[in-house]
């Protein structure tokens, strides 16, 4: 597992991982709104690549991936902006969160060899199966980089130590059988499946999908090790456009608050 993630879930509380998408709206305003998660308390920041079919993805990132591509984003973009986050925040745990096409049209050497020149720390590749992946995981892994597997509510007992092999930095639980951002699963479902996780693995166990605000971040970091928030951040490029960086260090704040103390007792 890269460092960088590592210390992320070993502070003491609950990790913030929020996500956005690469040059939206553009290339040159992305920088700003990355920075913008950090200082609003971000752990670990999802770097979304843009595609032109994100079947896992409801219509808010849908849309931040067309404005994106309309903005001429290509992967070569989506390295650079990795690699000058890395030189402003060394210690911020980076993910590339996409699918396989991007990822692999040149090959799955290249890509891995590229991202850990940027100092990516992961990858989270949606649309490829653990039990397909016999060339990008390996690759990252020979990398440094680590493979970040999901499991959703399907993942049954039989399946499950398949999609923890050769997985590290977190395990991603997608809370819905779903897209994301249009749903949230009841509290009591997402407690009772983070626990079967956590009985199955060490690795750090994050919730996402259908997350938006700073009360339900908190509900779901009392149980689990990390909360993701994607799609709330992507509206808010949407309305604010190449000015989104202030909101975007608003809500980050808020939902850093909210997830960072889930687990402190009031008197």
């Amino acid at each position: 597992m890269s460092a960088r993630l590592s210390a992320a879930f070993a502070k003491g509380h609950p990790a913030l991982v929020c996500f956005v998408t690469a040059g939206d709206p553009t290339p040159a305003a992305t920088p700003a709104i990355l920075d913008a998660l950090v200082a609003g308390g971000a752990d670990v920041i999802e770097l979304g690549m843009p595609f032109t079919d994100p079947m896992a993805d409801g219509p808010a990132i849908q849309a931040g991936n067309l404005r994106s591509l309309a903005a001429g984003t290509k992967t070569k973009d989506i390295l650079a902006i990795a690699k000058g986050f890395r030189e402003r925040h060394p210690d911020v745990p980076l993910v590339l969160m996409g699918y396989a096409n991007p990822m692999v049209r040149r090959g799955p050497e290249w890509f891995a060899e590229q991202a850990a020149a940027a100092g990516v720390d992961g990858v989270i590749c949606v649309d490829i199966p653990p039990e397909e992946d016999d060339a990008l995981g390996p690759n990252l892994r020979a990398h440094g980089i680590s493979p970040i597997r999901l499991a959703t509510p399907t993942s049954d007992a039989a399946r499950l130590p398949t999609i923890l092999e050769g997985s590290s930095g977190f395990l991603y639980y997608v809370s819905v059988a779903g897209i994301t951002g249009k749903q949230q699963a009841q509290l009591g479902s997402i407690e009772s499946a983070v626990a079967r996780l956590k009985a199955a693995t060490d690795i750090p166990v994050v919730v996402g999908f259908g997350v938006r605000t700073p009360d339900q971040a908190r509900a779901i970091a009392r149980v689990a090790d990390g909360v993701v928030v994607g799609s709330a951040f992507v509206d808010l490029v949407a309305k604010h456009g190449a000015k989104a960086a202030g909101p975007v260090r608003e809500l980050t704040a808020a939902l850093s608050a909210a997830v960072h103390h889930a687990r402190e007792v009031t008197a």
